[in-house]
């Protein structure tokens, strides 16, 4: 098992059913035990809470293991569209934010990879104070099952796009993903997961091996080496032509569409030359006449955070771009700014609550 049941404890919502027949044989406990537990671990039931396990088998359980779910620290709902932001306290008492969107389609949660950030993003306020740690299965497994308890909702589909860099935190999200898309879990499948990185190029290259059908979105936001490396001090290691490269053998590999996300900034990259330049980019990168990559752009009009100083373009600006992506044969969308009245981007509510601390 990943986690050592000689050392520390063993979180159970980290387990596979494997690893929770593997345990209930450590304890004296019969095999079919694992599956009474999987499934109702993750509907948020903790083993003191579980009816059909006797006292003797929850004791010997939680002496080797421990349950817990990420505690809602603080809670705002946008009074424009029900958008739910939480600061989810967990059980070292640092904070990770989720938000849950409503769609006519279902409910997506966008949820935390990491405490922090160590990628330094320039618009970004999840990265300011760096990365203090990454989270565990459980943690991550835990705001979907915590989200969906207090909601009282099904919660359909899942973004890896809130604090921290997913494959900075490779093998946790790997073992992650598998646990949320489990049949006798959650069951959230994998075509409704999308998971942005900054441009890890190797963690995009073993992505591409995990036979996961995600969706893989791209944080681009710039079309040359020099304004990307100022907003991304990740394209210093792994440059444009790199991470094209990654996304081509990507999806070489998985025939999987790749969503390029653009933070719009004012005066930085949002000119019409900007967006010219980003469709040349794409179309001779990753297009050629024997293979057309589909190729879609979100447009994010960035969100203003105080330490940055960095201003969304106007609404007219915003369109002129996405017109000349279309123009020049790259589709491109706008995403919709939802819960305004809340400030639901990433960062900020633990940024908040950090500095209270101090």
């Amino acid at each position: 098992m990943d986690n050592e049941l000689n050392t520390e404890k063993v979180e159970l919502l980290s387990l596979s059913c494997e690893e929770l027949v593997a345990l209930m044989e450590k304890i004296g406990e019969p095999k079919y035990r694992a599956a009474q537990l999987f499934s109702q671990l993750h509907k948020g039931i903790s083993p003191d809470e579980m009816t059909n396990i006797g006292k003797k088998t929850r004791e010997k359980l939680m002496a080797v293991a421990s349950y817990h779910l990420p505690e809602v620290e603080r809670k705002l709902v946008s009074k424009l569209d029900g958008t739910t932001k939480y600061l989810f306290s967990l059980s070292d008492k640092n904070c990770v934010e989720s938000v849950v969107m409503r769609y006519k389609h279902g409910n997506t949660i966008c949820i935390s990879s990491q405490v922090g950030c160590l990628m330094g993003c320039a618009f970004c306020a999840s990265t300011i104070g760096g990365k203090v740690r990454d989270l565990s299965p459980a943690e991550l497994l835990g705001q979907v099952i915590a989200a969906q308890k207090d909601m009282g909702e099904r919660i359909s589909n899942i973004v890896m796009m809130g604090i921290g860099e997913p494959l900075d935190n490779y093998n946790n999200v790997m073992k992650f993903l598998r646990l949320v898309g489990h049949e006798d879990g959650i069951n959230i499948g994998y075509r409704h997961i999308s998971l942005s990185t900054c441009g890890i190029v190797t963690g995009i290259d073993k992505l591409a091996k995990e036979n996961l059908p995600i969706t893989l979105s791209i944080s681009l936001h710039a079309s040359d080496d020099k304004t990307r490396s100022e907003i991304m001090p990740i394209n210093k290691k792994w440059n444009i032509d790199s991470l094209l490269g990654a996304c081509k053998r990507y999806f070489a590999e998985t025939g999987r569409r790749i969503s390029f996300e653009y933070t719009l900034i004012s005066g930085k990259n949002d000119s019409p030359e900007a967006a010219l330049a980003l469709a040349k980019l794409l179309n001779s990168r990753l297009r050629t006449r024997t293979e057309t990559m589909p190729i879609h752009v979100n447009l994010i009009p960035v969100n203003p955070v105080k330490e940055t100083g960095f201003k969304e373009p106007d609404r007219a600006a915003i369109g002129k771009f996405a017109a000349i992506l279309e123009k020049n044969g790259i589709r491109a969308t706008i995403r919709r700014t939802l819960g305004e009245d809340i400030n639901a981007s990433c960062g900020q509510l633990r940024r908040n609550a950090s500095e209270n601390k101090e």
